[in-house]
């Protein structure tokens, strides 16, 4: 009898508890009043108006708003320094089962510099024009996706959620120069494993049509120095196979293979993640003096791209899937990222990210003049997020209770 009791016993908590986070789960939020949308929009447009521009990012005071932002949403924070004056927030939202793995939300807090005269705004103004366009640095790369991550939060706050699994939000510098004193060594580090993170979010692409972009990989860079040599001599003499003659045929190898590349993105047989891109970044000629560089490095590159599975042995990408569909999304072909972001760090852990930006609608224009982002998409990817945060946190694997056997 005394066996059959706590057999009860643990069967009533368990289906109260899953009672109690169906009903957490479904409870729909509100649509936010248009003073309410207001409000988000304008504290958009401060983050925006902070210039955290390479080679000198204000980093103390993106730091000071990220965390005011944390504070009034009760949200525990830590910020951390590998290397002085770059700091990485880590801000987390504490899951009822510590025992679960955590859910990551990835954002950069840096962004590329800006040619002012080539705007038609302040690159770091934040204006909106009459089509409801925000135009700024970071509009699209990537300071929407963070505070979209923020506002999907204080909704779901709001309303009353309470997240399973433990919620972590990271802000880090330097991702456009590599992420070498950011992420990368915030994934290496014994703070990161603490955190026990199962699944990542990062940053993807803008999406010229109706259907959001989602990157399970990311190319991986290959950095290839040719080094071509001849006979040295007299700048006004003539050679057969001078250093800048053979260089140039491999240039025009290369060029060669380039545009085999291009035709087939062109054609529409290939995306530009799956295809291999290469550019000229660099070239020198000549020695300015009579002393000789007798060897250098002839090549640096890093291998094959990691990938996230997007089957049925991922979990993760079947509710991402789900969740941006219930929040009225509509979702194309899973690409390979055609450039490089903090979540190879990620990956060469071992984990699984996704890259994902809400921004449909929108043309590609990251790195670009005039930068911008349309403000009912940007509210509608607040809406997508809440959903995802919900699917994430709420996650409990199939064959396992929510509290674990020696709680129960």
């Amino acid at each position: 009898m005394e066996k059959l009791c706590n057999f009860n016993h643990q069967f009533v908590i368990v289906h109260l508890l899953l009672f109690s986070s169906l009903l957490s789960f479904t409870n729909p939020t509100p649509s936010p009043t248009q003073d309410e949308q207001s409000q988000i929009i304008s504290r958009f447009q401060e983050y925006l108006r902070i210039n955290t521009s390479q080679p000198s990012p204000n980093y103390k005071k993106s730091t000071q708003f990220i965390l005011s932002l944390a504070e009034s949403l009760s949200l525990e924070t830590q910020v951390i320094e590998f290397v002085q004056g770059k700091p990485l927030v880590i801000l987390k939202w504490p899951g009822s089962d510590l025992f679960l793995p955590s859910i990551l939300l990835n954002s950069h807090t840096d962004v590329i510099p800006s040619e002012r005269s080539k705007w038609d705004y302040h690159p770091f103004g934040a204006h909106i024009d009459e089509n409801g366009n925000i135009f700024a640095r970071g509009s699209q790369d990537m300071k929407c996706v963070g505070m979209q991550y923020m506002e999907a939060v204080r909704r779901l706050k709001a309303s009353g959620f309470q997240p399973k699994r433990s919620l972590y939000l990271s802000f880090v510098p330097d991702e456009e120069i590599g992420g070498h004193d950011g992420l990368e060594k915030l994934a290496q580090s014994d703070v990161f494993k603490n955190m026990n993170v199962d699944i990542v979010l990062d940053e993807g692409l803008a999406s010229p049509n109706e259907n959001y972009r989602l990157f399970y990989g990311e190319r991986m860079p290959w950095w290839l120095v040719i080094k071509a040599t001849g006979a040295p001599g007299h700048g006004a003499k003539l050679y057969d196979n001078s250093a800048i003659e053979n260089l140039f045929k491999s240039i025009e190898s290369i060029r060669r293979f380039r545009a085999s590349q291009f035709d087939l993105v062109k054609a529409g047989l290939k995306g530009e993640g799956e295809v291999i891109s290469v550019n000229m970044a660099f070239l020198k000629a000549g020695t300015p003096s009579p002393t000789f560089k007798q060897k250098g490095s002839t090549q640096d590159y890093r291998g094959r791209p990691l990938i996230t599975a997007t089957d049925r042995s991922n979990p993760w990408w079947a509710l991402l899937v789900e969740a941006i569909k219930k929040a009225n999304g509509k979702i194309g072909k899973p690409e390979i990222f055609p450039a490089a972001t903090d979540s190879l760090y990620f990956r060469q852990q071992g984990l699984r990210a996704i890259g994902f930006s809400p921004m449909a609608n929108t043309p590609v224009l990251l790195h670009d003049h005039n930068e911008f982002l349309n403000q009912a998409e940007y509210l509608k990817g607040i809406d997508v997020y809440e959903s995802i945060i919900k699917a994430y946190t709420s996650y409990i694997p199939p064959g396992r209770d929510s509290l674990s056997r020696d709680e129960l």
